[in-house]
């Protein structure tokens, strides 16, 4: 079986592809993403270059044979794009938009096949979700971005943690929220020759 790598160093993409039971490695990429401006682009679109970008990073410093995974995952409300707040400010901002509505969940995958150091083929998809919130209020707000869990996430909130009690349900992957859809991923990765069972 060819190697796999995650080009990713989150530690929520780390534990999903883990529980697929394939072994892989974690090579975090140093893709920027600032260079694929939104303009013109579906959220589907935009996440799918990303999480290409993040892939062909890392596949281009290999010298041998690997599957590159790449993710990128972002949150879409009101033809706007929520992704990691940059400070506790901004999260409060965020999670008051969010706050009583349904907003969309995007994540795009890429894997980057290697050939002795060279892209010899890639493919990619993306995967959406709905989440609803609850009606937050303002001390409710103060305290979860005082746990520090909405910092790092898109959206200013992880549903594997806190958020769950203010997320009545969702419409789609769960795991896609998390950062990792692993239903597409499993399609994505047999088209590869690469199965889970």
């Amino acid at each position: 079986m060819r190697k796999i790598i995650l080009a990713s160093g989150s530690p929520r993409r780390r534990e999903l592809l883990g529980l697929l039971g394939l072994p892989f490695t974690v090579r975090a990429s140093d893709f920027d993403e600032g260079s694929v401006p939104t303009a013109g682009l579906t959220p589907a679109e935009w996440v799918r270059r990303l999480a290409e970008g993040k892939a062909r990073a890392v596949a281009a410093q290999l010298s041998g044979d690997a599957l590159v995974l790449g993710a990128d995952t972002t949150v879409f409300l009101d033809g706007e794009y929520l992704n990691k707040p940059h400070d506790a400010e901004g999260a409060r901002r965020m999670l008051r938009r969010l706050s009583g509505r349904t907003h969309e969940v995007h994540t795009g995958l890429c894997l980057v096949e290697v050939t002795e150091g060279q892209i010899t083929r890639t493919a990619t998809d993306a995967t959406r979700t709905l989440v609803t919130f609850d009606p937050l209020s303002e001390p409710i707000i103060d305290a979860y971005v005082a746990t520090g869990e909405p910092l790092d996430k898109a959206g200013a909130y992880g549903i594997q943690g806190k958020a769950l009690s203010f997320i009545p349900g969702i419409q789609g992957d769960y795991f896609n929220v998390v950062g990792l859809p692993l239903h597409r991923l499993c399609g994505l990765l047999e088209r590869f020759g690469v199965s889970v069972w």
